[in-house]
């Protein structure tokens, strides 16, 4: 299995086809595959549109609300079981009071249950990072992948200079784009 997902993960990347008299077509860039495979995997997309540079930083992104979710669902988790301890031991049950961490045997249950809340916002929010994350990722991937053709060469000039309208008496800022035809 696992070498399958490395041969679908190479023919992803693959970008040129080799016909049978061995001559190489290149395919023209697409930003819908750019697109379609960051979707399928966060950095896919900025590989193939050759922006290796962006892969670690979309990694680092998403390794924050990871982070995030797996320290608050950790405490979530044991806050949670404290709270019900506390509300077994308000109840007569005393079994599960020494199986609270030791961090949290000092709490009584209302601050158990306010930072069990705290703990359980905060994961649903490293998810829902996680998920915008992902998607200003895709994003990235689709807008890089359509101007990957734009042409930014010395004949595009843009100039912001200021002006004086005589007609309203007003002064501003003209801003013009300039295109040189060179043959």
């Amino acid at each position: 299995m696992k070498s399958f997902l490395t041969i679908l993960f190479l023919l992803c990347l693959q970008q040129t086809l080799w016909a049978q008299d061995s001559t190489i077509i290149h395919l023209q860039h697409s930003p819908k595959k750019a697109t379609k495979r960051s979707a399928i995997l966060p950095g896919l997309g900025q590989a193939y549109n050759k922006q290796y540079w962006k892969i670690p930083l979309v990694y680092g992104v998403l390794a924050v609300p990871v982070a995030t979710y797996v320290y608050n669902n950790d405490l979530y988790t044991k806050t949670k079981f404290a709270y019900e301890a506390r509300i077994q031991e308000a109840n007569g049950d005393n079994s599960n009071v020494i199986k609270i961490d030791p961090t949290l045997k000092n709490l009584s249950a209302g601050s158990l249950q306010s930072y069990r809340n705290i703990f359980r916002k905060n994961r649903d929010y490293s998810i829902m990072w996680f998920i915008l994350a992902w998607g200003i990722n895709v994003v990235d991937a689709s807008v890089s992948g359509h101007l990957k053709e734009f042409d930014v060469s010395n004949n595009l000039i843009m100039q912001v200079t200021p002006m004086k309208s005589d007609l309203y008496q007003q002064a501003g800022v003209s801003l013009q784009f300039k295109w040189k035809y060179t043959k």
